[in-house]
């Protein structure tokens, strides 16, 4: 019989982790979001609480031991007062994230340059008081003639902004 491989990584960093029955019970019955805060670190919340979720989120630190993905050390103060059984929030991320969440806080990167040929524009779409824009980027009003139909707010099938709804037809026919 073939083993599913993610079964087989899921059950290795479980296998890390020291927890009893009523731990595992409560990483079931609750709701768990995971977010990944930064390389080897997962931000786990209990939205179980609902609107009072953001009181029950934390860090968890993520390691490699033996060549396997294990959640090392959490924030929570259950984790950090109880040196002989690990918190429900790595339980949750070893059981319920799995070895896909544990491999993508590994591969995070916070790449802050930009890649290949890219540029960076900055526009700004001023509002005038009566209703009207002004062209992105530009500071001048839309002219009236830039519309076949006269509309002053439109900037024609050419401009920078999102055309009349007339204009729009015409410019996706094209």
């Amino acid at each position: 019989m073939e083993t599913n491989t993610k079964t087989a990584e899921k059950r290795a960093a479980v296998e890390h982790l020291n927890f009893g029955a009523k731990t595992a019970k409560r990483v079931t019955w609750e709701a768990w979001e995971f977010t990944i805060a930064s390389p080897y670190l997962v931000e786990v919340t209990n939205a179980s609480y609902g609107v009072e979720k953001e009181d029950h989120s934390y860090l968890v630190g993520v390691e490699d031991r033996d060549g396997v993905l294990v959640p090392a050390e959490c924030e929570c103060p259950a984790d950090m007062y109880n040196e002989e059984y690990d918190c429900k929030h790595k339980v949750a991320v070893a059981t319920i994230g799995g070895p896909t969440l544990l491999d993508a806080a590994a591969c995070f990167t916070l790449n802050h340059e930009p890649t290949g040929n890219t540029t960076t524009t900055t526009v700004t779409e001023k509002l005038k008081a009566d209703g009207g824009t002004t062209v992105a980027g530009s500071g001048r009003e839309s002219e009236p003639g830039a519309c076949p139909n006269g509309d002053s707010k439109c900037v024609g099938p050419d401009g920078g902004d999102l055309p009349c709804f007339d204009c729009f037809g015409e410019w996706e026919r094209e």
